[in-house]
């Protein structure tokens, strides 16, 4: 009993911004982010190496396709070339690093989640044509679960991260919106649902 309650006497000094232990898990989490991301260049290098599109075709989404289901798990870890990869590397780490910084298991179910809604998705009601990769849909996934964190746990912090965050790349968010061929608005639009569906599920209690 007693060890629960220094445990979570730990996480709640963690989550309360201004303590040491927040800025402490906020170092560890942007750490953590800026060590995965490389992992994603090396990723696009072997599919480079290979032939280009190679690991794309292989383990992107195929909607409606048996082929591509797989994808659902591969696709956020592949992008269509480097200024793909570029693109998203940095509000990867910006809202990776935050999300993770309110606790390791949180951050990996909540992962989790948005990725299989947003890949099951878009397996359903994505164009049947295209091969849907890049890890888009998770970080629009990131963006709704602070924003929706903010308010389910009354947590102005990471109501004003997220909107910070959206603030500079707001012209990412038209994304949601089949504006552009090329573009998986339908992976955008139901990431961001998975981060709500994440928040409240895995809101502190």
């Amino acid at each position: 009993m007693g060890y629960e309650w220094a445990t979570a006497a730990r996480s709640d000094e963690a989550a309360r911004f201004g303590t040491e232990a927040f800025y402490a898990s906020l170092g560890r989490a942007f750490v953590t982010m800026c060590a995965v991301v490389p992992a994603l260049f090396l990723i696009e290098a072997i599919d480079i190496a290979l032939g280009p599109g190679t690991l794309d075709l292989a383990g992107g989404i195929i909607p409606r396709s048996a082929e591509g289901i797989d994808g659902i798990l591969f696709s956020p870890f592949l992008h269509d070339g480097w200024e793909h990869l570029y693109g998203n590397a940095v509000p990867l780490i910006l809202l990776g690093t935050f999300v993770l910084a309110g606790g390791a298991r949180r951050f990996i179910w909540s992962t989790v989640v948005i990725m299989a809604v947003a890949g099951v998705g878009v397996w359903f009601i994505g164009d049947p044509n295209t091969v849907v990769v890049g890890a888009s849909g998770v970080i629009f996934g990131y963006l709704g679960l602070l924003l929706t964190r903010g308010l389910v746990e009354r947590s102005w912090w990471h109501f004003a991260v997220a909107g910070f965050i959206g603030l500079l790349y707001w012209y990412q968010l038209f994304n949601v919106l089949p504006t552009d061929q090329r573009i998986s608005w339908q992976g955008h639009l139901l990431g961001l649902l998975g981060g709500v569906v994440a928040a409240v599920v895995f809101r502190r209690r």
